[in-house]
């Protein structure tokens, strides 16, 4: 699920080295993805009024669902 949240990223943003996800597993069923990113790339990512964050969100949650797990994505 990592390499998919990385893939839509890199179609967003303009620099793709200047962002990091980190995976981390609170349980055997939960995954949360923290995306640290420059402020200058933050904008692209979250989206006007958040459109862009919620459909990444959608996107990893059907993917999570189709595994037996839940996703959380947080934007630092």
């Amino acid at each position: 699920m990592k390499e998919l949240l990385e893939y839509i990223l890199r179609g967003i943003v303009d620099d793709f080295s200047k962002i990091e996800v980190i995976e981390e597993e609170e349980s055997s069923d939960v995954i949360v993805y923290r995306i640290i990113a420059d402020d200058d790339q933050k904008g692209g990512i979250i989206g006007k009024e958040g459109r862009t964050i919620k459909s990444i969100r959608n996107i990893l949650g059907i993917k999570a669902v189709k595994e037996g797990k839940k996703v959380f994505v947080k934007v630092d």
